[in-house]
């Protein structure tokens, strides 16, 4: 692992406050453009390029964030995202050079909170960073003041409180954008939320393009808490509701 020193006097306007950022790129031009981008928004940066550095990384220098590539020499990133998840909960922005509807999935399942298809750009990357932290901040906050207790639906339990979900089989574990999502469509039980009104209420986006980002959060969701609780209003968006009996 490599730390990257970077002059980061213009950082005005993000939310870095010298937040640490891990960037695990075994491309060295693309992790040194990723490590400039983040370095230049006010981020302290290391740089890891292959699995077993990363994890090294991740547990030594206890970044805030990481950006992580899925195909990675030694292992690749869903087993690093595995398990840095196990070690510490922390916001994941996964790139893939593939736009696999399968990958992208799988990547989510294993922790991811955000991903990005090759090639993108840094100054998409940079934003899509800060709206991450700006979200775990908002969570900090929310559970110090929190403004909800725990919102029960038959059998699915949320605990604004605790940040945990529970079904009769027992607790599931999502991460901390499913955890988000799941609550901004239970906060209007049966309304039907749009793409864009999801994106901005949890993503902190005003940009629509990300509309396939909420279908696949959505489809990973699903997995994990079943099928039947979210309805699909096709060309709208989506839905909380119980299940029919």
């Amino acid at each position: 692992m490599t730390e990257i020193q970077q002059d980061n006097s213009n950082s005005g306007g993000t939310v870095s406050s010298q937040r640490r950022v891990l960037v695990v790129e075994d491309e060295p031009t693309i992790a040194e453009s990723i490590a400039a981008r983040l370095g230049a928004e006010g981020f302290k940066v290391a740089v890891a390029h292959d699995g077993p550095g990363a994890v090294d990384g991740f547990h030594t220098w206890q970044p805030d964030l990481v950006v992580l590539d899925i195909m990675l020499p030694g292992f690749d990133g869903l087993e690093v995202c595995r398990r840095i998840q196990a070690q510490r909960p922390v916001p994941v922005l996964m790139l893939t050079a593939r736009d696999d509807e399968t990958d992208l999935l799988v990547g989510l399942g294993v922790g991811a909170d955000d991903y990005m298809t090759k090639p993108f750009s840094m100054r998409e990357l940079a934003a899509r960073v800060n709206v991450l932290l700006r979200r775990v901040e908002r969570a900090q906050q929310a559970a110090r003041t929190p403004a909800l207790g725990s919102l029960r639906f038959g059998e699915l339990e949320i605990d604004h409180v605790q940040r945990r979900v529970r079904l009769a089989s027992g607790d599931v574990h999502l991460t901390p954008t499913e955890f988000d999502l799941l609550a901004c469509l239970a906060a209007q039980p049966r309304a039907v939320l749009t793409r864009e009104q999801l994106l901005a209420e949890v993503w902190d986006w005003t940009d629509a393009s990300g509309t396939r980002t909420v279908d696949s959060h959505v489809k990973a969701l699903r997995r994990k808490i079943g099928a039947s609780w979210i309805r699909t209003v096709h060309g709208v968006g989506y839905a909380l509701e119980a299940p029919l009996s």
